[in-house]
């Protein structure tokens, strides 16, 4: 796939996991004192980072298998982690996958009817949970009789009916590896085994989980060995959320494999004083975290009155390094202090990016790669190499996958396919909806792009259905009409992402046509449109309160005509929204 010679000489010696378990088993040994997890204790933001070796961390993480299978006998049933990025997260996360069960990773911010949802559709045997979750479980405790055993993390509680302490866990299953248990370490883990359950997204029973093997895991590590260089030396800024694949798998198994560190930020918040302590060379981003760093910094440029000398200081080293001269670390170290002074690459992924930022990042110094993939493809599909990084691109496919754009247009743009090793082994407990996204092997992304004569791919569209908010949060049309369409006073309705001028946020919007007949029957005739709407707007209201924060619809349009279908009467989104465009440029 990789069209342009001259690259081929740069990449670097790949590596072949094919599970995690090698990789845990391989990096407790090799790093044991190398440090792993930074956090601070109790998420005190005035403590120092505590910080926990490969050894205690490994230790913890055979314990705990230990203790689930033996102790609290859940040898192979499916468990939840829910909660923030904290050390017990990465250590349950482990602990499952390397043979304890099948983890179900879960979004702490989803409301409780939707966690609900979620444990009781995975059959999970067992839930570990947070402190902060504390509360939101007990209040959905008893609706989960199928769950035998609620685990705190930070927690050394012994057993009390149905709950326990992580901490009790984890000693009890210390005695038995003590006393010679190995059962934990002999498990063997077959690579394409089911081993790994995310929900795409928590609403209704629309959210599609997603079944993931070790393969699909342990070749995100090898796809990045080849196009990026990590040392041991390297410190991972964890602030993206775990349940992520993309955090879970690049920012935590990632590091893992090359006895790096990750330390764990207290929170958006707390970003610029836990760089400065962490001091980490590493950071994956989505754009939204990016570019209020670049405003930060900007600002306090702007304030200092040097940014015209800022500016033909990025002019000047760039000219230098062109030439073989690279002065940027010292040229820009207040920016870099900012930072915590060692930041060597960010990776922007999840949502595309303004180049002119990217563009920015590099200037400064620092490498800005770019990456793509979804939960489907577990979730990496693309990166930009070290050694070529093009701004604006989301890089070349990674070794392990092929991309090809399915029925290009005349500018050459269509619909990303993807067949790829990270590639899930299909939705769960829905094969309609896997084979409707899977052909031949290829993944049907539903996002349209582009690739370049040497093979780097260009996202310019969004996907068909989805809309990705700017901190990568994906929201499922389909989900939110089943909820609407619930609403007799609506026919129909289409839930798009509308483009606002001057905004980077698309508004939450939707179309309808209202159910005349209904309107008129439960609110009288003659009413003017005014009236209708205001009906129909106080109904979505309703809705709103039931759905999380960013998937609250923001905008009503009414609309009077039909809706351009297919022939099996799906809304054909794109024609709607080219409509949209097209009104807009004539108004114009």
């Amino acid at each position: 796939q990789i069209k342009d010679k001259k690259l081929k000489n740069k990449y670097y010696e790949e590596t072949h996991y094919k599970t995690v378990k090698e990789i845990f088993k391989r990096s407790i040994e090799k790093y044991k004192n190398n440090i792993y997890i930074l956090e601070r204790p109790n998420h005190d933001h005035k403590a120092k980072f505590e910080e926990f070796t490969y050894e205690r961390f490994g230790n913890d993480a055979i314990n705990l298998g230990t203790g689930l299978m033996k102790y609290l006998n859940l040898a192979n049933e499916r468990i939840i982690i829910i909660g923030e990025n904290t050390y017990y997260w990465y250590v349950s996360y482990f602990s499952i996958l390397c043979g304890a069960g099948i983890a179900v990773p879960v979004d702490k911010e989803l409301p409780n009817n939707e966690i609900e949802n979620v444990i009781k559709r995975s059959h999970a045997a067992a839930v570990i949970y947070s402190k902060k979750k504390k509360d939101a479980i007990d209040k959905i405790k008893d609706n989960l009789p199928m769950v035998k055993y609620f685990i705190e993390m930070n927690s050394d509680e012994p057993v009390q009916g149905r709950d326990v302490g992580i901490e009790n866990v984890i000693a009890e299953g210390k005695k038995l590896t003590d006393a010679g248990n190995t059962e934990y370490m002999d498990v063997e883990i077959d690579p394409e085994e089911f081993k790994f359950l995310i929900f795409t997204s928590g609403t209704t029973s629309q959210a599609k989980g997603v079944m993931l093997c070790h393969r699909n895991l342990a070749e995100n590590v090898n796809a990045v060995s080849k196009y990026v260089k990590i040392y041991e030396r390297d410190r991972f800024f964890s602030v993206l959320p775990l349940h992520h694949t993309y955090e879970s798998s690049i920012g935590a198994l990632l590091p893992f494999a090359n006895g790096s560190s990750v330390a764990i930020c207290g929170g958006l918040r707390y970003i610029v004083p836990d760089m400065q302590e962490a001091k980490p060379t590493a950071m994956l981003a989505v754009p939204l975290l990016v570019e209020s760093l670049y405003k930060k910094i900007n600002q306090s440029i702007e304030k200092s009155g040097k940014a015209g000398l800022v500016n033909s200081m990025l002019h000047l080293t760039n000219m230098l390094k062109s030439v073989g001269i690279d002065i940027k670390r010292k040229v820009f170290k207040e920016i870099y202090d900012n930072l915590g002074g060692n930041m060597r690459i960010i990776v922007s992924a999840a949502a595309p990016i303004d180049k002119k930022i990217g563009k920015w990042v590099q200037d400064i110094g620092i490498e800005f790669l770019q990456g793509y993939g979804l939960t489907e493809t577990a979730p990496i599909a693309a990166l930009t190499p070290e050694c070529d990084p093009r701004v604006g691109s989301v890089g070349l496919p990674v070794n392990c996958a092929q991309i090809k754009i399915h029925n290009p247009n005349e500018n050459g743009e269509g619909e990303i396919w993807i067949k790829s090793q990270t590639l899930m082994l299909g939705y769960y407990e829905d094969e309609e909806a896997t084979k409707e996204v899977v052909h031949d092997g290829w993944f049907n992304s539903g996002d349209i792009g582009y690739q370049d004569k040497d093979g780097y791919v260009y996202v310019t569209g969004r996907s068909k259905n989805v809309i990705v908010t700017q901190n990568g949060k994906n929201i499922y049309p389909e989900e939110i009409e089943l909820l609407l369409s619930k609403i007799p006073e609506i026919q129909e309705c289409m839930v798009y992402g509308k483009e606002v001028e001057g905004e980077k946020e698309l508004i939450i919007s939707v179309k309808v046509i209202p159910n005349m007949e209904e309107i008129e029957n439960l609110h009288g005739k003659n009413l003017s449109e005014e009236e209708i709407h205001k009906i129909i707007w106080n109904k979505i209201k309703e809705v709103n309160k039931g759905l999380t924060s960013y998937k609250a619809i923001k905008n009503l349009e009414i609309k009077n005509d039909e809706f351009a279908k297919t022939t099996t009467m799906k809304i054909k989104r794109y024609v709607e929204l080219q409509k949209d465009k097209e009104k807009n440029e004539t108004k114009e």
